[in-house]
This record gives C-alpha cells, sequence and structure tokens, in this order.
C-alpha cells in the first residue's frame, strides 16, 4: 500500500517561472548550401577527410544523415 500523498511530489514538478522572452536581432549571415543530391549523387555513403581522419556521411532507410568517425 502506498502511503505517500499527492503533495509529497508536487516538488518534482514545479512549473518554471514565466520568463520574458528577448528577441535580438542578427545579422543575417551567408552559409554555403548543398543539396544531398548533389553531395551522395546516388550513393547511400561518402567519406569526408577533415584534419587526416576520415568520416563517413551515411543516409538511412528513414531518409537521415548519420556523421560517423
Amino acid at each position: 500500500m502506498n502511503a505517500h500523498t499527492p503533495n509529497d511530489f508536487r516538488h518534482r514538478f514545479r512549473r518554471p517561472e514565466q520568463a520574458t522572452t528577448v528577441r535580438v536581432e542578427r545579422a543575417p549571415f551567408s552559409v554555403r548550401t548543398l543539396s544531398s543530391n548533389s553531395l551522395f549523387q546516388g550513393e547511400h555513403e561518402i567519406g569526408i577527410e577533415h584534419h587526416g581522419a576520415l568520416y563517413r556521411l551515411k543516409i538511412t532507410r528513414q531518409g537521415k544523415l548519420i556523421l560517423n568517425k
């Protein structure tokens, strides 16, 4: 039998204080963007050499990207 009352667990579920949202205007910056089609060219895995280490970028069956060292 459980001897706890609902008030015993109230401290675990405190709601955070309502924070005031401050928006900061940032200058747009340019990021070089490549399509995955142009990178993979029909393959499901490519190699990326970075500072002497080889990384593998793969497309999963669900269509997500995974980067492994």
